[in-house]
């Protein structure tokens, strides 16, 4: 049986290059026999609508864009009970990093006609003021979440050097964090530069923050990075993309089901930024207040892999 398609399109994501992914894709899944329908959207809020009616379709949703697109449309596919697919075209695209989506054309025809729908866990996120949410990739806090707020300003710079130019730059200018993280109750007090909460290997367009991370394992991995000095952050920087960061004294390792996280910059009491697949979520909640927490929800998506 052919399958039918709702492509959901950024058409901001990588600088405009969604567009130009989505209509040679559509071309050929038209001539294979596919029906093809695209909707073009900057605005998460009518997402899960979109989402809504492609489901009651019987239609596959495929993500075209970054990894924050990923993240709303996921959440919207889990509460129709659809399937999804993942047609990167973001900046970091880290997600499909993850699952070796196909660089180009004819893998990702052949994945979209051919793939097998595949259960895929999430990270359900919670914290004051704001609606739960579901996450693909990871959440973060400090110095990678002040990268992030880097990135978004940086469009002037190529592609290939924003989250680079922008990692060195958020080092440089970086504070420690008094960190307070609890893994499945238990509670552990950290002077950090870092903390991840990842479900994939991969964020900051490459980098393997949590290289032992699996997406369908029921688990989350935590990468607490402990202050350290400025220089010394920054020549550990290059180790990230291996994965080789983790064998540092100043990398801790974590793994559970439920993570709770709070903090403020030591010694100034101010408060911290979080991110979640290049997306600012607001400020890390304080000690003493109701925490960031984030629980993995195991096989909540069904993804063509």
């Amino acid at each position: 049986m052919t399958r039918a398609f709702t492509f959901l399109v950024n058409p901001n994501s990588g600088g405009g290059a969604a567009p130009k992914v989505v209509v040679p894709l559509a071309r050929r899944l038209r001539e294979a026999g596919a029906e093809v329908e695209v909707s073009y959207t900057s605005s998460p809020a009518v997402v899960p609508d979109l989402v809504k009616i492609a489901v009651a379709a019987g239609r596959v949703v495929v993500s075209v864009g970054g990894d924050g697109m990923l993240s709303s449309v996921a959440g919207a596919v889990v509460d129709a009970g659809g399937e999804l697919a993942i047609m990167p075209a973001g900046r970091g695209n880290d997600f499909a990093r993850m699952l070796e989506v196909p660089a180009d054309e004819d893998g990702q025809v052949a994945l979209l006609l051919s793939g097998t729908p595949t259960p895929v866990d999430l990270l359900s996120v919670a914290m004051p003021g704001r609606p739960t949410a579901l996450v693909a990739g990871s959440v973060y806090a400090g110095v990678d979440a002040r990268a992030g707020e880097i990135v978004d300003r940086s469009h002037w710079l190529p592609g290939r050097l924003q989250y680079p130019v922008a990692a060195v730059r958020a080092i440089a200018s970086y504070r420690p964090i008094a960190l307070t993280v609890e893994v499945d109750g238990v509670r552990s007090e950290h002077r950090a530069a870092n903390v991840v909460v990842a479900n994939s290997r991969y964020y900051g367009k490459g980098m393997a923050i949590a290289p032992d991370a699996s997406v369908d394992d029921g688990e989350l991995d935590v990468i607490v990075i402990e202050a350290a000095g400025r220089l010394d952050l920054i020549r550990a920087l290059p180790k990230v993309y291996e994965g080789a960061h983790v064998e540092l004294d100043a990398v801790k390792v974590l793994r559970g089901s439920r993570v709770t996280v709070s903090g403020r910059y030591d010694g100034t009491g101010a408060p911290v930024p979080i991110g979640a697949d290049g997306e600012g979520l607001g400020e890390l909640p304080a000690a003493g207040a109701e925490p960031l927490t984030v629980e993995i929800r195991p096989g909540a998506v069904k993804i063509l892999c």
